[in-house]
């Protein structure tokens, strides 16, 4: 259950982060609302999986993955554009948590 909390917790900051962007400085509502609300849930699953994991672990995990998604969304919802170096550090960030989730010893499996 650990990584199912992991992703979950990962999906409620993706959803906050991308919220944050609509809410205009916490100007609108409702995606106001779904900020708070995701950051809280997001925050919620992680203390589940700190747990089990250290906790520099997993907010390595957590952050690599939710730069990344978060950068796709941004390519692709609000028209980013990605230069070469953006491109080469997502992935190393992604290499990084690959590294980590396969070699480290620190890591429950």
């Amino acid at each position: 259950m650990t990584y199912i909390y992991l992703i979950i917790a990962v999906a409620f900051e993706v959803v906050a982060t991308t919220a944050l962007k609509e809410t205009h400085g916490f100007t609108r509502l409702l995606p106001s609302l779904v900020t708070v609300a995701g950051y809280a849930a997001a925050f919620y699953f992680l203390s589940l999986v700190l747990k089990v994991v250290p906790v520099g672990i997993v907010y390595a995990m957590w952050s690599g993955a939710g730069i990344v998604f978060i950068t796709a969304i941004a390519w692709v919802w609000f028209r980013q554009s990605l230069d070469l170096p953006a491109l080469l550090g997502i992935g190393l960030i992604m290499a990084g948590v690959i590294v980590i989730n396969l070699f480290s010893k620190s890591v429950a499996h």
